[in-house]
């Protein structure tokens, strides 16, 4: 026999089955936010135990009073025959309707309303109560308490997505087998506790009304001791719609009537019908222990109020860029809260990788995405290539990496050293962007080697077997302190040119050194073209700096064609009687003055 008593009685049976706080039970603790602790840890947070069901709207398939109609029942009274009773359902009069809303609505014994099926007649005799929570709910009870006579047979049956699949939750039954094709009373073990069972429990007669049947979803299932690390459990207990399915009424057998009813010697004709006052769901919002509460959005639906850095209607997944550990839910010992990602304030977006998390021990499978502000890797924790960290500022600036700037013919490559910014320099290039040459070299105008080593000139090198070199100062005296340019050296000489000394090279006796005729002021005989060209210096004269050239340099040379352009030395030729001075540009109008004066005859006359 069932009774509130009953039903109070399961509930302390499930307080009791669980060794650490249950999330159904026990009083809720409200600090300013029960989701932290005083320190501003997160810890499990559950909404409070509310009956789901109440005030919520009951889709029935069978109500009375359309038309009116007129039922009968035995009403039992204290140590005194039962005595039959009979009562008129109207839906158009509130003082004899029964509708739907009376099932959830709030049950008071001193004002008991009562929702009512249509008089079953014939077959089938099946009614149906469905009950929609709008939001996935963890429910530890259903009860019904009843009006008429307890049903012979009925199911309960549990959707999770909102009405489009049912799962049977639980039978009732003297006939389980019969009804439900299900033994009566099986044992509960660890295999089937997600399986629904068939009682006969709830057919005693007494009461005639008012009986109450109560279904404890998670009593007598092993894993209950410890729902936490129970997913079988915490499935079987989610629940987003109820149904029940009245199936057979209870056929009561024939009891003496009072005296006022003897009057009619047959009575009223029996009636079978099902009425309940009160449907009941008892059970807390999900929100997977991070919500302490759930409230309604603006257009009427029931979500949780998500801490933890979760998010969703139930708070089953991570917000955004909070990927760092897949999302759990959380325990009595660990709130399990999201983790953001570590992107050094270098990223909007970042996804969850299983295997960086397993090699990390668990601790961090965050993997930024996008990473701006020139830093890569999967924290955003480097420079990308072509950039370096500036040690200044911390890796989290937006400025903390600098371009590497490496120049683009002295540096062997893009990528400098991510610490010091050091480009990759070629052979002779010098510098943190590979911008000059190093000592011992000078520029050469070639890309794949721009600086050549200077090349070491040994007098004695070049020193003619057959004959002794003269002393360098008598040898080249007569130009000593005379590097002077003026009309009169122009005219005696067979080309003025201004030239850029690219590169030397040794050959036999001669330097040969590729320069490049940056102009052309006079050319006696034939004439010579800007561009590529070679000069032929005498090892002796280079050798006693008369001339004395330098490598990557401008001079202006003033020679004659003597002893020039021959087979084996194609080219200009400069001795120790040419004029090869160092470029300065403000000889360009004198020479151009000098170049007038030539056209105008008057070489002829100096």
């Amino acid at each position: 026999m069932w009774s509130i008593r009953n039903l109070l009685s399961l509930l302390t049976v499930f307080q009791a089955s669980s060794h650490s706080p249950n999330p159904f039970t026990g009083p809720q603790v409200t600090p300013t936010d029960p989701c932290y602790d005083e320190t501003g840890a997160a810890r499990r947070c559950i909404p409070e135990f509310i009956n789901a069901a109440f005030g919520q709207e009951v889709s029935v398939s069978s109500v009375c009073g359309r038309p009116a109609s007129r039922s009968c029942s035995l009403v039992e009274r204290d140590d005194r025959p039962a005595v039959r009773t009979c009562q008129v359902c109207d839906a158009s009069d509130p003082r004899h309707a029964h509708p739907p809303t009376y099932l959830t609505d709030l049950n008071s014994a001193h004002n008991l309303t009562c929702w009512q099926s249509e008089n079953l007649q014939g077959s089938p005799l099946n009614v149906t109560l469905t009950l929609s929570l709008g939001k996935k709910f963890e429910i530890t009870y259903v009860s019904l308490q009843f009006c008429s006579p307890r049903p012979e047979s009925l199911a309960i049956y549990k959707s999770m997505d909102y009405g489009r699949t049912w799962t049977p939750y639980q039978f009732y039954s003297s006939q389980c087998r019969r009804m439900y094709n299900r033994p009566n009373k099986a044992a509960i073990t660890k295999q089937n506790e997600q399986e629904a069972l068939c009682t006969d429990g709830h057919t005693d007669l007494y009461p005639l009304s008012g009986g109450l049947i109560a279904f404890s979803t998670l009593d007598g299932r092993p894993s209950g001791k410890d729902f936490d690390s129970s997913p079988v459990l915490q499935d079987w207990v989610t629940v987003t719609d109820i149904r029940v399915v009245f199936s057979r009424p209870q056929h009561t057998r024939a009891l003496p009537m009072s005296g006022r009813e003897s009057e009619d010697p047959l009575g009223p004709p029996a009636t079978y019908y099902y009425a309940v006052g009160d449907f009941q769901v008892g059970g807390r919002c999900k929100c997977n222990g991070h919500a302490s509460r759930c409230v309604r959005e603006k257009d009427g639906k029931l979500v949780c109020e998500c801490k933890h850095n979760t998010e969703g209607p139930e708070c089953d997944r991570c917000k955004p860029f909070h990927y760092d550990r897949p999302w759990q839910r959380a325990t009595a010992k660990e709130a399990n809260e999201c983790l953001p990602c570590n992107c050094n304030l270098h990223a909007r977006r970042c996804r969850f990788n299983m295997e960086l998390y397993k090699l990390s021990g668990r601790k961090s499978g965050g993997v930024c995405m996008n990473c701006r502000h020139n830093t890569a890797g999967r924290h955003c924790h480097y420079c990308k290539e072509g950039f370096y960290r500036d040690m200044a500022k911390p890796i989290t600036h937006r400025r903390a990496c600098k371009a590497c700037d490496c120049h683009p013919v002295g540096a062997a490559g893009k990528t400098c050293n991510q610490t010091t910014g050091q480009c990759p320099c070629k052979d002779g290039v010098t510098g943190i962007t590979c911008n000059r040459c190093a000592k011992g070299y000078q520029q050469s105008r070639s890309p794949v080697a721009p600086c050549i080593k200077i090349p070491v000139i040994k007098p004695t090198a070049v020193i003619s077997t057959t004959e002794e070199p003269a002393d360098c100062d008598s040898y080249c005296k007569p130009l000593k302190g005379n590097l002077k340019i003026n009309m009169k050296k122009y005219c005696k000489k067979d080309y003025a040119v201004q030239v850029s000394v690219l590169d030397m090279e040794t050959v036999g006796d001669w330097a040969k050194f590729a320069v490049s005729l940056v102009s052309v002021y006079k050319s006696r005989g034939e004439p010579l073209k800007r561009g590529d060209q070679v000069l032929w210096v005498n090892m002796k004269d280079l050798a006693c700096k008369c001339p004395r050239i330098h490598m990557g340099k401008r001079f202006l040379i003033l020679g004659t064609t003597e002893g020039a352009m021959s087979p084996e030395r194609p080219g200009l030729l400069a001795d120790k009687n040419s004029l090869v001075i160092q470029w300065r540009d403000i000889w360009t109008r004198r020479l151009r003055k000098f170049q007038r004066k030539e056209k105008k005859g008057k070489c002829s006359k100096a």
